[in-house]
């Protein structure tokens, strides 16, 4: 069965939007985003639209991922660039769900049957000179990028993508009362699909949802914590790279930037601030600049704080995962030993559970880079052969 992407609604007063799809057995699925009425500027309904038809698309991912099918149903034409980047959305962007599913390039979606020679306007919109949406969460790399913010006296509003219980990291009010965007997933429906499962493109879902709120408030720039990464494919399905971290690399950012200026807002811009610092770099000016403020109230851990429903007030490391391993490495040449094995609870590295999870982030033993945005090879070599004394050695050779 085709995989159908049914139509959206926005309520202006209430600030929600409704995405639905069709998909396995006729299920229909419906997603439901609540945004942030504060700041509410009378926007422009065409760019508004166009905002919600990318946040539409992209966030059918989740929905397709229960059936997959090469072809989709849209419900309008679009141009060959659209489709071009949509293709990427539903191929690279969904690299680590196929390699996980046994499915190649050849049986996913494939938008080129929906182009049309369509003229397109430029578009000029007003924006609120300087209005900067900081799209944060309680890594480090967020939080670096709303304390370089915060130095340079920027006009900015912190967003967070939440749950449905709206749920949020105290450390994040330090710079200000967030907007929160609170994304209801069809969990119910998704279940009774009882299709496949696996990794969607999880920060272009989160930026085109920035894009609609950056729309109602008049926003000229959204922020994000990205540096350079993604470079590495975990491994290749004939012609398709296989990466977790696909949506952060500079080809779908920059894809991304191309998308907005086209078919959004030419005066709306999205980008980091940090996307010439690679991980290393980025745990090293986080180490400098916000470790004391923050060392022991952030986290990268996905496992203990950002799971559906999850409470995540207060941020944990589960001290169990590859985001937590690499942290560990990552910090390790600029944060003393007692200060992480407090963070952590012990030495990561004398423990056995890990020992692969460390061959995977170091490329030793042909052990798989875990599935997680996690640091290059040579970085993280780099940073264990240049970790702080205290630190102990791992049972192999990297």
């Amino acid at each position: 069965m085709d995989f159908k992407f049914l139509g959206y609604e926005f309520d202006k007063e209430e600030a929600t939007a409704v995405f639905r799809y069709q998909g396995k057995d006729g299920i229909v699925f419906s997603e439901k985003a609540v945004f942030s009425k504060e700041g509410m500027i009378d926007y422009d309904e065409k760019e508004l639209d166009d905002a919600l038809f990318f946040a539409f698309v992209v966030l059918g991912t989740s929905y397709y991922k229960v059936a997959p099918t090469k072809k989709v149903v849209l419900n309008r034409d679009i141009t060959r660039g659209q489709a071009e980047f949509f293709n990427l959305i539903y191929q690279e962007g969904m690299s680590q769900f196929a390699f996980e599913n046994n499915l190649k390039r050849d049986d996913l979606a494939d938008f080129t049957s929906y182009i049309d020679d369509l003229a397109i306007e430029p578009k000029d919109n007003k924006k609120i000179d300087d209005l900067i949406l900081a799209l944060i969460s309680g890594g480090k790399d967020s939080l670096l990028l709303a304390e370089i913010l915060k130095e340079k006296k920027a006009n900015f509003r912190v967003l967070y993508i939440a749950g449905a219980n709206g749920s949020y990291p105290d450390v994040i009010r330090d710079f200000g009362e967030p907007m929160v965007i609170r994304r209801f997933i069809d969990k119910e429906r998704l279940k009774k699909a009882n299709g496949l499962n696996g990794h969607v493109p999880i920060t272009l879902i989160n930026e085109a949802l920035a894009l609609i709120q950056a729309v109602l408030i008049g926003a000229d720039k959204i922020e994000l914590g990205i540096g350079r990464e993604g470079l590495e494919p975990h491994t290749w399905i004939d012609d398709l790279p296989v990466n977790h971290q696909w949506s952060k690399t500079e080809e779908a950012q920059n894809m991304l930037k191309k998308y907005v200026n086209t078919f959004i807002d030419s005066n709306l811009s999205i980008g980091s601030v940090l996307d010439d610092l690679t991980e290393l770099e980025i745990a090293k000016e986080f180490a400098e600049k916000c470790w004391d403020k923050y060392g022991h109230r952030f986290s990268s851990c996905n496992l203990a704080n950002y799971r559906q429903g999850a409470d995540n007030k207060q941020l944990k490391w589960c001290g169990e995962c590859a985001k937590c391993a690499n942290s560990y490495l990552l910090f390790a040449p600029f944060v003393p030993f007692d200060e992480q094995k407090e963070l952590f609870g012990r030495d990561l590295f004398s423990d056995s559970r890990l020992t692969d999870i460390f061959k995977g982030l170091l490329g030793v033993d042909g052990v798989m880079k875990p599935f997680e945005c996690v640091a290059s090879i040579e970085e993280l070599r780099w940073a264990y052969h240049n970790r702080l004394p205290g630190y102990s050695k791992l049972p192999f050779d990297a």
